[in-house]
């Protein structure tokens, strides 16, 4: 093995770029640290798909390169700082934390983008003051990767994103929910929960419904049942009670899947014709909701969903979710005229919840 990665390092200076590109290759499979140096020298390579060569190499190695790599982090030509970025972005350790902090005030959002990522990588609590500010960066790209990074960091990041929920631009408030929710915190509940009734811009409310069901709190469930009589809440906040999984949400959700008790107020869906509204997306979305839940109680509720072409594949699906405990409520249908579609659906459900023809059903 020693020779045969001398012999590729050598490759490298090949004034072939197809050697040059077949060599990294294969340094980066055989992951020896002697290859870096030759390897980082090769990013600044006047073929693109060597340099690319070189990149995903130095990516397979690993740690190894973490120090060589972030010494690139401040080359002269920016398309060394973003291929040197883009490596940290899978590899970076606590190394270079320092350099990387620096990176995201660099002024190609490239390298801002993944030295945000990278962060989120070594989740050290060093990085959260400087991370907040991109939430408000111009490339929606950086926002997305510093939410996700301080989501990352965790409990360290909490008090900073819940500063950041009263900040006046609506972005960094839509970017510090969508983190609360990732890093499931449940000292995020209360916030959230005023953010919800209080914000003055629909998407940052509307985010904050999304949180509750990712953090996944039941003290949520109540205020939820609020939030579903606004239009434009009603079916994320029936997604998010499937998502925190409290049963009692349950007779709630029937009465929305079954059309019970629609809302006075539902708005069209553009482009899905009359007959498709908010509350026709809704009635699919307490179906799923009621799969996740899984409480017995929704199969006759499901399987009377099946009929709607809105519902149908939404009650399908949810209905696999209980098993063999679903086969005696669809077996009749199989017995009944039917249209095609809706045969299909039952006999998928069928197979998904473990039943096959001519198989005897187990009593408990």
């Amino acid at each position: 093995m020693a020779d045969a990665v001398t012999e590729q390092i050598a490759a490298l200076k090949d004034q072939d770029w197809a050697i040059r590109g077949e060599a990294a290759g294969l340094l980066g499979t055989f992951k020896d640290p002697r290859a870096v140096a030759p390897l980082v020298s090769l990013l600044r390579d006047q073929d693109r798909s060597v340099r690319e060569a070189a990149i995903d190499a130095l990516r397979s190695i690993g740690a190894p390169a973490v120090e060589a790599v972030g010494t690139c982090l401040t080359a002269p030509d920016l398309s060394i700082q973003e291929s040197a970025s883009a490596i940290l972005a899978a590899i970076a350790d606590e190394r270079v934390l320092a350099p990387l902090i620096t990176a995201l005030h660099n002024s190609d959002w490239i390298v801002r983008m993944h030295a945000a990522k990278a962060l989120g990588r070594i989740r050290n609590a060093e990085a959260v003051e400087p991370l907040i500010p991109l939430l408000h960066d111009k490339v929606k790209a950086v926002r997305e990767e510093a939410a996700a990074a301080l989501a990352a960091i965790g409990d360290a990041a909490i008090s900073s994103l819940l500063k950041a929920l009263q900040h006046e631009d609506w972005l960094v408030r839509l970017h510090a929910v969508e983190s609360l929710g990732k890093a499931h915190s449940k000292q995020a509940v209360e916030p959230l929960l005023s953010v919800l009734f209080n914000d003055r811009d629909s998407a940052v409310r509307e985010d904050a419904v999304r949180a509750l069901g990712e953090i996944g709190d039941p003290q949520a469930v109540d205020y939820l049942f609020t939030a579903m009589r606004e239009p434009g809440l009603r079916t994320v906040a029936v997604e998010a009670l499937g998502r925190i999984g409290d049963r009692r949400a349950v007779p709630v959700l029937i009465d929305v899947v079954t059309g019970t008790s629609p809302p006075e107020v539902t708005r069209p869906v553009a482009g899905c014709g009359d007959h498709w509204n908010e509350e026709a997306i809704t009635q699919g979305a307490a179906a799923r909701a009621l799969g996740m839940i899984g409480d017995e109680r929704a199969i006759p509720s499901l399987i009377a969903a099946l009929e709607p072409t809105f519902t149908r594949a939404e009650a399908a699906t949810a209905l696999a979710t209980f098993g063999s405990k679903a086969i005696p409520f669809l077996l009749p249908l199989l017995n009944e005229p039917r249209d095609a579609n809706l045969l299909f659906h039952v006999r998928e459900t069928l197979t998904s919840a473990g039943w096959r023809p001519g198989r005897r059903l187990r009593t408990v």
